[in-house]
């Protein structure tokens, strides 16, 4: 399958013009890389993916993982692609020089991931899965257990998962039930049942290595009990041979899309013989995890953002192909019809596409810049980047993921009926990138979590953080003339979330917590557009400094085109925060009040 599914032009624009990734390397952690080691990287994952990935797009989706005796059968590019993402480095991207990683900036290790998830997101899945587990192990884990696991996960020969959700549990990770026995071997004895575990089992690789939360037998009630534990699928005998680790799929489920990686259930221990081993102390698990999560969720806004890059791309070939109509000026039905391209209702779907994809994947490098700044400051410095990356994870993995469906499904609608069949990869990206909103915490959850913790958390110094940093982007916009439209509307926009949040903190006082938390999603949605305003504005600064310069045409072009997308954007989308607003501060609580009866016939 051919076809652009990124644009390269952009990603050096975010990274060297809005955030100047380059200016990390004056810190001593960084000081190995340059701007020229930078783009290098960023080079070789476009070819990565172009090569690689992309070719069997179409093909893992129509051959899915396959469960049969007890094994599970993925497609043959799976091994090449963690043998070629181990070799590479690939995995180990943003590890440290002593862990055989290669000591890059989150920031640019973010950009790969987004490459290589429009590529192909199935197939991306199965190295930035391992990553994430080996972080885990890195961060937490003895120095037996990094010798012992980050070697083989980082060279691509072992798979990393996750292994947290169980059937009765779900989201809510208080409820899970399976069991860690201590032994005095060293080990605990684990049992029970993981569901919806990505990558859990394949024949690409020779061990899986799940990092599964349990709770140690006698541990406290709810989410104060819980422990993190490496649980191989093979673990070493006392001769250092692979034996089966008494874990066994139970079978892999059948999804809507995101095909080409087997999701997989698992039972373990039936034979009372999985052994599990400690990360950290006991109880320690829930802490351990958020690590993890946070990366994790700003993976999944990566990967919806490049499903929704792919989706935009394919839309806007075919739309500058496709002739259909004529002008409303042109009465003649003898002149030829006009690309698709030239309709000015197309132009809009292209355009809130475009606004999607380059302004979630700009707020994904903010995340990612702050990650940075936190691990390489010290003290008050340290701190800020921390709050401030902690107030837009939840932001960074919904807004992307859900604003990626309407955005693939306009794309589908710029071909018409051919959207809807296989013959276009379009209907595919739509099924795709359906799960971004589901896994990592629902939408509902990451709501409740903006509203409920992240905005009056350390009495609200997170969100003064977010405040000022908008403040201070709306006053340097305000210096050019061409934005200070754009900085007014902003401005306006932020008076009305500080009105809604202080409304909202004073509903909890006097009607109550569910009250107050009934439409945290809304407050979610309305806190993202605000964000992604933000992000263009940012944008639009550096545009306006380019565009002070003299340039190519193809350059021109292109900074006339991003200003495009910043204008439709205030002019389509940040108009929807007033709607949302008047809903949020209206005391009726609707769906509190709602009961089952109402749903009835």
């Amino acid at each position: 399958m051919a076809g652009k599914f990124l644009s390269e032009r952009n990603i050096k624009f975010l990274a060297h013009e809005v955030f100047d990734v380059v200016s990390l390397t004056k810190y001593p952690y960084y000081k190995q890389h340059n701007k020229k080691m930078f783009d290098m990287v960023l080079d070789a994952a476009v070819k990565l993916g172009k090569d690689l990935m992309h070719p069997n797009l179409e093909e893992m989706d129509r051959n899915q993982p396959e469960l049969v005796d007890g094994k599970v059968n993925v497609h043959p590019s799976v091994k090449k692609v963690m043998k070629e993402f181990g070799e590479g480095g690939w995995i180990g991207t943003s590890f440290p020089n002593d862990m055989d990683g290669e000591q890059l900036p989150l920031t640019i290790a973010g950009f790969c991931r987004f490459i290589f998830s429009a590529a192909n997101y199935s197939s991306s899945v199965y190295p930035e899965l391992t990553a994430g587990a080996a972080r885990l192990i890195a961060s937490f884990g003895s120095e037996e257990q990094i010798e012992a696991y980050l070697p083989k996960m980082l060279g691509g020969q072992w798979q990393g998962t996750m292994a947290l959700t169980e059937p009765q549990a779900g989201s809510s990770l208080a409820d899970i039930s399976t069991t860690a026995f201590p032994t005095n071997e060293g080990h605990y004895k684990i049992r029970g049942q993981k569901i919806f575990i990505s990558a859990g089992d394949h024949t690409a690789v020779n061990n899986v290595i799940h990092l599964m939360l349990a709770k140690v037998e006698g541990a406290p009630e709810g989410v104060k009990g819980i422990s993190l534990f490496v649980v191989p699928k093979k673990r070493s005998d006392e001769n250092g041979k692979l034996v089966p680790n008494d874990i066994v799929v139970s079978q892999i489920y059948h999804k809507l899309g995101y095909k080409g990686a087997p999701i997989t259930e698992l039972s373990i221990g039936e034979k009372d013989d999985c052994h599990g081993y400690l990360i950290g102390k006991e109880n320690s698990g829930l802490f351990q995890m958020f690590q993890m999560m946070n990366e994790a969720r700003i993976g999944v806004g990566l990967g919806a953002t490049g499903i929704s890059s792919a989706a935009y791309y394919a839309s806007l070939d075919y739309t500058k192909e496709r002739p259909q109509g004529r002008k409303y000026t042109q009465k003649d039905p003898a002149t030829p019809q006009i690309p698709i391209i030239e309709h000015a209702d197309v132009k809009r779907m292209l355009l809130f596409q475009r606004s999607i994809v380059e302004g979630s994947l700009s707020l994904l490098t903010q995340c990612s810049m702050y990650g940075d700044f936190e691990h390489i400051m010290e003290g008050d410095e340290k701190e800020k980047y921390a709050l401030l990356l902690d107030i837009l994870v939840p932001v960074a993995k919904s807004y992307p993921s859900e604003m990626s469906i309407l955005s693939v499904s306009q794309g589908l609608q710029c071909f018409g009926g051919y959207g809807f069949c296989d013959d276009f990869p379009l209907e595919q990206y739509y099924r795709d990138t359906r799960i971004h909103p589901i896994h990592e915490g629902t939408t509902a959850i990451h709501g409740i979590d903006i509203l409920g913790r992240k905005v009056t958390m350390h009495d609200g110094k997170a969100y003064k953080y977010y405040l000022d940093e908008l403040k201070n982007t709306i006053k340097t916009a305000n210096g050019s003339p061409d934005l200070q439209k754009h900085a007014k509307q902003l401005g306006d926009s932020l008076d009305t979330l500080e009105e809604v949040t202080s409304h909202l903190t004073t509903t909890v006082k006097e009607k109550g917590r569910e009250i107050f938390l009934a439409d945290g999603t809304l407050y979610l949605e309305m806190f993202g557009i605000i964000t992604i305003a933000w992000q263009w504005l940012l944008q639009g600064i550096a545009i306006q400094k380019a565009q002070s310069k003299k340039l190519s045409e193809s350059e021109s072009n292109f900074y006339s085109g991003k200003f495009y997308t910043l204008r439709y954007f205030f002019a389509y989308e940040l108009p929807k925060v007033m709607g949302l607003a008047k809903r949020l501060m209206d005391i009726d609580p609707l769906t509190v009040e709602a009961e089952i009866k109402h749903f009835n016939d």
